[in-house]
């Protein structure tokens, strides 16, 4: 065969598995699914693309400064109404958008870290979202995902540790050990064009004579088809009638049935380990919102997704991470929005989370405590914060948290961050 016959044919196959919806991850075949009474911990992170205002979701409402800031979309001080933010201290609340997570902070199972984020000073989505996901801030070279990395250090032996669900290839799951993706929305219960005999028929023809290429393509197609099943089994149907109209790709309004269809999965398989869940829509330049908006509306939508999820990883070591790749202006904006900023707050949601509390540095909204006068700092990493998670949840020993995060430095200050 010629090397343009080569490259015509790895092109074909390629179109096909694209109008299929199967991506390189599908291939691998899904573990057995029978329950396990492992009590492991287990970690999803969800997280929020477009950098949210973490300073409308934790309302500074005892910095007088917060209001003078933000005329217009400011969260009020307290009243006791939903028309306020929701008191949590004398520094800070809720949105009242956020009302459904209020029992979880008196619970004591939710816990926040105001200025938490990537020490690099990217404003760029695009490579912010790339250092988070690679668990490397400043570096652009190729790397897989710290998730992807972490997988292949939990669970026993072979097998698959990770899944991600809404994305078809998120960097974070990106690399060479296999891990499980579903659709997002109702995709999730479509058991694709490889259900069709027929079509599986043409395509084993297409890949006579590459018997490895072959059983990778059925392992693939027999993992989408029993999630479909399983994913439409009666105790989802009405979840996913309730959420068709808002299965948005990559929506807050389409995050509460991707969560529905994670903590399903990761039910029935003990061995998946490690989940990743993402929602676009919280670049909010203009017309922000306050106690009612876009961001309001987003906000409700993430409070109800916090809230399924909660319902679903309860166990002892079972912990939820809420963060994004960057944080905005402390300030509004000529347009009563928002725009990129620096550090930003991140959530944790579990029983081993020291919740009904926030944590770490948290010097006020004074300009010459802000990064460049503009932003939250980052007092405290990313890869920090996660890397107290990874050893309080999944039992990971300290001396490998190099592997999964290069060059990061233990924060002694978030050491009370996880109950002992």
């Amino acid at each position: 065969m010629t090397l343009k016959a080569k490259h015509m044919l790895i092109n074909r196959r390629q179109a096909i598995f694209q109008s299929l919806g199967m991506g390189a991850f599908a291939f691998p075949a899904v573990s057995a699914m029978a329950s396990s009474s492992s009590s492991s911990g287990r970690i999803v992170i969800v997280f929020l693309r477009g950098a949210y205002d973490g300073l409308s979701m934790l309302v500074p409402h005892g910095d007088a400064r917060y209001a003078q800031i933000r005329p217009n979309i400011a969260i009020p001080q307290p009243d006791g109404t939903l028309k306020t933010a929701l008191a949590l201290d004398e520094n800070f609340g809720l949105h009242p958008a956020c009302n459904a997570l209020l029992p979880l902070w008196h619970q004591g199972v939710l816990a926040a870290i105001p200025c938490a984020g990537s020490p690099d000073s990217s404003r760029s989505h695009f490579d912010a979202q790339y250092h988070w996901e690679t668990g490397k801030p400043g570096s652009s070279s190729p790397s897989d995902g710290w998730m992807n990395v972490l997988s292949g250090m939990v669970g026993n032996g072979a097998g698959l540790h990770a899944l991600g669900v809404g994305e078809s290839s998120p960097r974070i799951l990106s690399g060479p050990r296999s891990v499980q993706l579903v659709g997002n929305g109702l995709l999730a219960t479509r058991p694709g064009t490889l259900a069709e005999s027929k079509t599986r028929e043409a395509i084993l023809q297409l890949y006579a004579g590459n018997e490895k290429m072959a059983n990778a393509m059925l392992e693939g197609a027999n993992n989408r088809m029993s999630t479909a099943a399983m994913l439409k089994a009666p105790n989802m149907a009405a979840s996913n009638e309730q959420q068709a109209a808002n299965n948005g790709a990559g929506s807050p309004q389409g995050l509460a049935l991707d969560a529905k269809h994670l903590g399903v999965l990761m039910q029935q398989n003990r061995q998946l380990r490690l989940g990743f869940l993402s929602s676009g829509g919280w670049d909010t330049h203009i017309n922000q919102g306050n106690v009612t908006g876009l961001l309001a509306n987003n906000l409700n939508n993430l409070a109800n997704t916090l809230v399924q999820l909660r319902a679903a990883f309860n166990e002892p070591n079972d912990l939820v991470i809420v963060a994004s790749e960057f944080g905005r202006t402390c300030a509004e904006n000529g347009t009563r929005g928002t725009d990129h900023g620096h550090g930003n707050v991140m959530w944790l949601l579990g029983n081993r989370a020291q919740g009904g509390k926030w944590h770490g540095r948290w010097d006020g909204l004074a300009q010459n405590q802000l990064n460049e006068g503009r932003d939250l700092p980052v007092h405290h990493d990313f890869r920090a914060v996660l890397a107290q998670a990874l050893v309080a949840s999944l039992g990971l020993p300290r001396t490998q948290l190099s592997d999964v995060f290069p060059g990061y430095r233990w924060d002694d200050m978030l050491d009370g961050i996880f109950k002992t």
